[in-house]
């Protein structure tokens, strides 16, 4: 068989800007996105090896444990062809060696396995007639994919977490049993094309963000993106550096380990932070927002946080275990740390866990029952000796405040601010509330709840919760950085600011950010 000849031709537009995403839990990656990560990896590797380019270095291996499109290992490649021209002339002979010595992948289904090697090879198969790549003997070249099954342990499985009843598939449907965290040496994949103790100096990637654990869909999910992460890390990699939604900067089922390890990592030296993922993924929304980071093995210190929006790009060095949750906004942790400067009381103390009745959504209630059920399809009464916890507040003052933002996480309204809250008001005594709502008191007088009730709907207040909101769940840890302050009297944002020392470029991202709610409209 003769191959074709090797050609490097720019493609306008570029497919890989045109092909439809699987869903918004496995997105490709724009190109664009890609060449920006590349770059701040590149930015790393000179300012580490006395400026040199690791794109002219002949020995730097690149893995992406994740690939779809193949647009990593493309772009890695088209770069490297590049920087490698002085050291390898012959074309050929130069991609040759980038192909099999230098980029690897694993493909998380059969068919990205194929769609990564068109991209990279430019053919399904590495050994194929039309592929620019000369010596692999296999078809799957360094773009590894091979079926793999969960290992199932009391219904779940014991690498990835996925519920068995909704994973344990026939062989006609992908299992989801993503190869690079489900045991294994995953070096012992390419051995065969590099002769064995294989090394990868650069992990890049975009891996897939959560699998369904049969109770919901959204925020609800289980997420998986972390545990590449940590499985990348194992590797002993010079560099790693991913794209993952930004929902564990506070949040998300099974996450408070891996934020505390983010956190505390001093290695973590660059964070690209998204609030609206559509400005990273064209028409793709994820809930929260996206991020992508650059984990340094050997340099430690501060990282540099860029915050990425339309309006702009704002940058600052932070010790990132400042606090236990992250503050995506450089102008919002300003802010922040005025407030916590006063060392008040945490407001986070006086609001309930979710559900603190006991009360189902859908309760029914009872028309005749002795005490008001304020619930999300209509406000009823239910009898007391229906309620199954929270008595102690029953027949105290308190504030009822909905557990669901008004607004999507990650986005505003047309005018580009958030409400935040969707209901707030004051439970008088001789009432409870279903699980759509949180409770917060109790206070000692209907007046305190009162001024309680205004304190919520303040700007800053409701600003203060939304600097670390990333899903549409409220819950009590979002009014960590929310201060406790005295409810005998009221308080107005102008008394606040005031309070705070809140300055006049801060009043003004609080008041574009968060919009008035009097009481016309809450």
């Amino acid at each position: 068989m003769t191959q074709a000849p090797f050609q490097l031709q720019p493609h306008n537009p570029d497919v890989l800007m045109c092909i439809a995403n699987l869903s918004n839990d496995e997105v490709f990656t724009p190109p664009e996105l890609v060449n920006q990560m590349l770059d701040t990896l590149a930015t790393s590797w000179a300012a580490a090896n006395n400026g040199a380019s690791i794109w002219a270095d002949k020995e730097v291996t690149f893995l992406d444990p994740c690939t779809k499109s193949g647009v990593f290992l493309r772009e890695i490649t088209k770069r490297l062809v590049v920087g490698l021209e002085k050291q390898i002339p012959d074309l050929t002979e130069r991609v040759n060696h980038i192909l099999t010595k230098q980029v690897y992948g694993i493909a998380i289904t059969e068919l990205t396995s194929l769609l990564a090697r068109r991209s990279v090879y430019c053919s399904k198969y590495a050994n194929g007639i039309h592929s620019v790549a000369r010596k692999f003997k296999s078809e799957e070249g360094n773009i590894w994919f091979e079926r793999t099954e969960h290992d199932w342990a009391k219904g779940v499985c014991r690498f990835c977490g996925a519920n068995q009843s909704e994973y344990a598939r026939g062989p006609e449907l992908e299992t989801h049993a993503y190869r690079f965290i489900h045991g294994g040496n995953t070096t012992d994949l390419f051995d065969s094309s590099t002769g064995g103790n294989m090394h990868f100096d650069v992990v890049i990637g975009n891996p897939p963000y959560q699998l369904s654990d049969g109770g919901g869909t959204g925020s609800s999910a289980m997420p998986i993106y972390h545990r590449f992460v940590d499985q990348a890390k194992l590797l002993d990699p010079r560099f790693v550096s991913m794209v993952i939604p930004s929902r564990w900067y506070s949040g998300g089922k099974g996450l408070n380990e891996f934020r505390s390890t983010m956190l505390s990592d001093r290695h973590v030296r660059y964070i690209a932070d998204y609030p609206d993922s559509r400005d990273a993924f064209t028409g793709v929304d994820v809930a929260g927002g996206v991020c992508y980071f650059l984990w340094d093995r050997d340099n430690s210190g501060d990282c540099e946080v860029v915050t990425v929006t339309s309006q702009g790009r704002f940058s600052a060095s932070r010790n990132l275990s400042e606090f236990d949750s992250f503050i995506r906004d450089n102008r919002v942790l300003e802010i922040v740390r005025k407030v916590g400067s006063h060392k008040d009381p945490q407001f986070e103390e006086l609001v309930s866990a979710r559900n603190p009745f006991g009360l189902a959504a859908a309760e029914s209630g009872d028309s005749k029952g002795d005490l008001i059920l304020f619930a999300s399809s209509g406000d009823t009464r239910i009898r007391r000796t229906w309620v199954k916890k929270g008595i102690e507040l029953i027949d105290e003052w308190k504030v009822l405040l909905s557990k669901t933002a008004s607004e999507h996480a990650g986005q505003a309204s047309r005018d580009g601010t958030k409400r935040v809250f969707s209901r707030v008001e004051v439970m008088p005594k001789g009432s409870v509330s279903t699980d759509s709502y949180l409770v917060v008191g109790p206070f000692r007088t209907k007046a305190e709840a009162v001024n309680a009730t205004k304190y919520l709907k303040t700007r800053f207040v409701r600003f203060l919760v939304s600097s670390i909101l990333l899903t549409q769940n409220i819950s009590r840890g979002m009014f960590t950085f929310v201060p406790a302050v005295d409810f005998s009297r009221e308080w107005s944002d102008q008394d606040l600011y005031k309070r705070y020392k809140i300055d006049e470029a801060q009043r003004r991202l609080i008041e574009a950010t968060v919009r008035s709610m009097d009481e016309a409209d809450g």
